[in-house]
């Protein structure tokens, strides 16, 4: 058996030639969903540095409070930025969901340690200014990302939010195991040792009983992507947690975060879904 080709496996850009394309077109489909949301809260600060900053979506229609949710944005933890993903609030938004698209610091400027616990904080302070659990949901490295915040201790962290505050998350095209990510070009930026891999990757994380992860990937995504939702679905299931699994069709690990903008899609349905049976939860 041949040697896995790490750099091949996880080059995302080097697999989609047309990157720039895809990029290019979020960026207009972003400005234009920040131009026509109304009560969008734009910048809002819940750490010190020019990163640390939420937009906020409300629900089209609220009927009462609605359901919270938290998009955190992909980009090797070390690129991109919120205001290219506002339009991922849009299917949610118009099926009564509130969305906060999170933005983080970025590596080799800090570590993924860093950006695991601004994620930590960006979540308390989305708990301490509406009083609401929140479900997360991330694309590549956020949903490395969103996979730490449901298996986070939160009782360990603040004495006021409650032990379930991210109950649920929803992973697109995540990487949780992060052992390989160290001998890639990539991890130049990254600087992780094995010991740093190991312990930032949620595979090997206790999950917190009642938690519930879905892994998405898209079906022509690389093996090791495919490999690495696959896993984490197995392996937390396997420790309690409720999980599902879902590769799709045609998607490529830039167009498979696509259908978030779209109400009608059975991605937006499925989101949808978790940040109401959140919302559900007795505080």
């Amino acid at each position: 058996m041949s040697a896995i080709n790490y750099e091949v496996e996880y080059d995302n850009r080097g697999r989609v030639p047309e990157h720039p394309q895809i990029f290019a077109r979020w960026e207009r489909e972003a400005a234009a969903y920040r131009a026509a949301a109304r009560g969008a809260e734009l910048g809002l600060k819940y750490g010190p540095s020019p990163r640390q900053t939420i937009e906020l979506f409300p629900a089209q229609s609220d009927s009462g409070k609605a359901p919270l949710a938290m998009f955190i944005h992909g980009g090797w933890w070390r690129s991109l930025e919120p205001a290219k993903f506002s339009q991922v609030a849009a299917g949610a938004n118009a099926q009564g969901v509130t969305v906060a698209v999170a933005g983080y610091d970025l590596c080799p400027g800090v570590s993924i340690a860093t950006i695991v616990d601004q994620m930590r904080a960006a979540c308390l302070y989305l708990w301490r200014q509406r009083r609401q659990r929140v479900f997360v949901y991330g694309h590549s490295a956020g949903g490395h990302l969103a996979a730490c915040m449901a298996a986070t201790d939160w009782t360990a962290l603040a004495s006021d939010a409650p032990a379930d505050l991210v109950p649920a998350a929803y992973a697109i095209s995540g990487v949780f195991d992060l052992a390989p990510l160290t001998q890639i070009s990539v991890n130049q930026d990254l600087k992780l040792d094995d010991k740093a891999a190991h312990d930032l990757s949620p595979i090997h994380w206790k999950v917190p009983a009642g938690r519930s992860l879905d892994a998405v990937v898209g079906a022509i995504e690389s093996s090791e992507f495919l490999r690495q939702s696959l896993m984490i679905s197995e392996a937390w299931r396997k420790a309690g947690a409720t999980t599902r699994y879902e590769a799709v069709p045609g998607a490529n690990h830039f167009t498979v975060v696509d259908p978030l903008s779209d109400p009608g899609s059975a991605m937006t349905a499925r989101v949808v879904e978790l940040a109401r049976q959140v919302a559900g939860r007795p505080l």
